[in-house]
């Protein structure tokens, strides 16, 4: 299997997670307090799924045993 579609969902997924986290900061200062626990959580479940999809992007890269 070739590594670009890992690469290519661990950079979207993280810059997903980046831009989300970047809104739940800016809600928080415009005083939208009840959507940044919400905003936040789904940022870091964006950096979560980043995570996992370059673990099994190393462990893909590994030998397969018979």
């Amino acid at each position: 299997m070739t590594k670009a579609p890992f690469v290519a969902m661990a950079a979207a997924t993280t810059a997903l997670g980046t831009v989300l986290g970047s809104l739940a900061l800016r809600l928080r200062a415009q005083g939208y307090e009840q959507y940044v626990e919400s905003v936040s959580t789904f940022s870091i479940l964006m950096y979560v799924t980043a995570a996992l999809v370059v673990v099994t992007w190393v462990r893909d890269g590994r030998p397969h045993s018979s």
